[in-house]
């Protein structure tokens, strides 16, 4: 999967690296924990500029969020709670997650969006409450922006710093990165199972 990110941003340069971000916050086919280190590690090399890089997976990130805030703040809460419900177990997600997400967002807001950005799945999902809660564009915008500034940073600097000590980590980290997905796939599927079983249980 590395490999076919490096090609990837070989042949589009910074702009592959803003279309994998966009996509991967609003559909995540690649996470960013792949995407943004291979990023700093070609910077390290020489191949892209760091800065460039880290804007245009900034853009990405920010307007693959802002997909799902304005979807969500224009359809309403209402109507998705009903589309969860009827559609919601195939991607695990019920009426019931939707009113939970959306208290928890009223509670928190600002900090909730700003720490998301750090989680793998809640940093896109949060934008949703958000959304629902018709949350100030100006705080939504900044908090996302601002929290995704920082998770960016901090993977491409993991990956500049891979870029010098590959030769020693390299050989395991492939291996490493398969289990990692696996893992991460084999937690998704669990919970897709668990809130199918949570559907059919309220029928």
């Amino acid at each position: 999967m590395l490999e076919t990110i490096a090609d990837i941003m070989a042949a589009t340069g910074t702009f592959g690296i803003f279309l994998l971000m966009l996509a991967e916050n609003i559909f995540p086919p690649i996470p960013s924990e792949a995407i943004m280190p291979v990023a700093g590690f070609n910077a390290a090399r020489g191949e892209v500029s760091f800065l460039a890089a880290f804007i245009a997976g900034t853009l990405g990130t920010v307007l693959g969020n802002a997909a799902w805030y304005e979807a969500a703040r224009a359809v309403g809460q209402e109507r998705i709670e009903a589309l969860a419900d009827r559609y919601g177990r195939y991607l695990g997600v019920i009426g019931e997650d939707v009113r939970d997400a959306s208290a928890l967002f009223r509670r928190w807001g600002i900090p909730a969006v700003f720490f998301c950005r750090f989680l793998p799945g809640p940093r896109t999902l949060i934008s949703v409450p958000a959304g629902i809660a018709r949350m100030n564009r100006a705080y939504f915008y900044g908090a996302t922006t601002v929290g995704s500034m920082g998770w960016i940073a901090f993977l491409m600097v993991a990956g500049w710093w891979l870029e010098g000590h590959w030769e020693r980590i390299g050989p395991i980290f492939d291996p490493l990165f398969i289990v990692v997905v696996v893992v991460v796939v084999a937690i998704y599927a669990w919970h897709l199972w668990r809130t199918r079983h949570r559907w059919r249980s309220r029928g």
